[in-house]
């Protein structure tokens, strides 16, 4: 650019703004959230920032709905997207199209890598998960003895089923001991028929903190429980594996419980929708059914049977005169087609010819007509058959 060329402030905005984008069109920025400021809008602006320096965000609303947690100030992210200058305040910023939270990158990768494996297995299919019984006796409890998870448990079904045996399965849900925890526990319903129905959950936590409902020897245990297994864990945005291999997956363990614990309340409410609808049913069959019979008598039937035994009877009638019809006319065009063959048979009847006097010649020896004098020769013996016998003789004289 040449030196001694005066240029506008928005001019050089633009020129800042595209060597800001040709140059850094795709990067992945790691750091601290602070003043995360969603607008009205959708869009969300923040920013980035670590020990030495600052970063202005953005991240416009398409994007922002697709964001699988709730990032908040303080929070350690990775941000994806591209370098821009915002114009009007001379500041360039990161325009934000996908975030996570930094480290669960790698663990997302791990778990999705583990969820096509064992779907490939057959772990996740359809077919394999057994149906939740709408009205269980026994609900088995595998959970941490003090989390709050299961004191929302116990309060659900303390409310809605009073009438329930829960069985608690205490085990460890978070860190390198959960897994054998609750595999161990999981066993052990099986193996004492503990409940109806397992209900295997926690609270909500980080994705770290979820991570052992997730461990492959776990999600294996819930899918060859012959025991219904309704997975809890965490709160409804969050997910583990054990959500797929489960015969049902529950948002909350409150609505775990909801799910196994029927209130009694809804249980005589539906009983007495129930008993009014099938009670109006019958009263109004049962008058149906008075009315139609009241109609009823012996010359009534009988109309009745004649009104419905009538079409039948005249498509006969019509069938029958029909089918006359048409064999009488069927017969008179044979007849027809018979006298006319025998008037030809009778013409073509080489000795209805013979009768009126003609006759035949033939060469003796012969089986053919002569039909050419010129054919014959004189002193040749000849046969001539008339209507009645034959005569022989031999020729004399030939005249063509």
């Amino acid at each position: 650019m040449d030196q001694n060329r005066v240029v506008a402030v928005s001019e050089l905005s633009e020129l800042l703004k595209n060597l800001l984008e040709d140059s850094f069109p795709d990067l992945t920025v790691e750091g601290e959230v602070s003043n995360w400021r969603p607008a009205p809008s959708g869009h969300v602006y923040f920013t980035l920032k670590d020990r030495d320096a600052m970063l202005q965000a953005v991240m416009f609303k398409g994007k922002a709905m697709r964001l699988n947690f709730r990032p908040s100030d303080g929070m350690l992210v990775r941000a994806h997207g591209s370098l821009s200058l915002y114009a009007a305040r001379g500041q360039y910023q990161l325009i934000v199209d996908s975030m996570q939270a930094a480290g669960e990158g790698d663990i997302r990768a791990a778990l999705e890598e583990r969820k096509r494996k064992l779907s490939a297995e057959g772990l996740f299919d359809p077919d394999r998960k057994l149906p939740i019984p709408p009205f269980p006796a026994r609900v088995a409890v595998i959970t941490s003895p003090t989390g709050a998870a299961l004191r929302d448990i116990l309060n659900v079904l303390a409310r809605r089923a009073p009438h329930l045996r829960i069985t608690i399965l205490p085990s460890t849900v978070q860190g390198d001991d959960a897994p054998a925890s609750l595999i161990r526990q999981l066993q052990t319903a099986n193996r004492f028929a503990l409940g109806d129905v397992i209900i295997l959950g926690r609270g909500g936590g980080s994705l770290e903190d979820l991570l052992a409902f997730s461990d492959e020897a776990v999600v294996r245990a819930v899918a060859d429980s012959d025991i219904p297994v309704i997975s809890a864990v965490g709160h409804e945005t969050d997910w583990s594996l054990c959500d797929f291999a489960a015969d049902l997956r529950a948002p909350t363990p409150s609505a775990a419980a909801e799910l196994v614990s029927e209130s009694s309340t809804d249980i005589l409410e539906r009983l007495e929708v129930a008993r009014e609808t099938l009670s109006t049913m019958l009263r109004s069959r049962l008058e149906r059914a008075r009315l139609a019979l009241s109609s009823f008598s012996a010359d009534g039937l009988s109309m009745r049977l004649q009104r419905v035994m009538m079409p039948g009877r005249q498509r006969y009638d019509e069938a029958r005169d029909s089918l006359e019809s048409a064999m009488k006319e069927r017969m008179l065009q044979g007849s027809h087609r018979l006298g006319t063959a025998h008037a030809v048979l009778c013409a073509s009847d080489p000795m209805a010819i013979l009768n009126r006097g003609f006759s035949v010649v033939r060469v003796r020896g012969s089986t053919a007509a002569v039909r050419d004098a010129s054919t014959l020769q004189p002193g040749m013996n000849i046969d001539i058959q008339f209507s009645r016998g034959t005569a022989a003789a031999s020729v004399q004289e030939v005249q063509s």
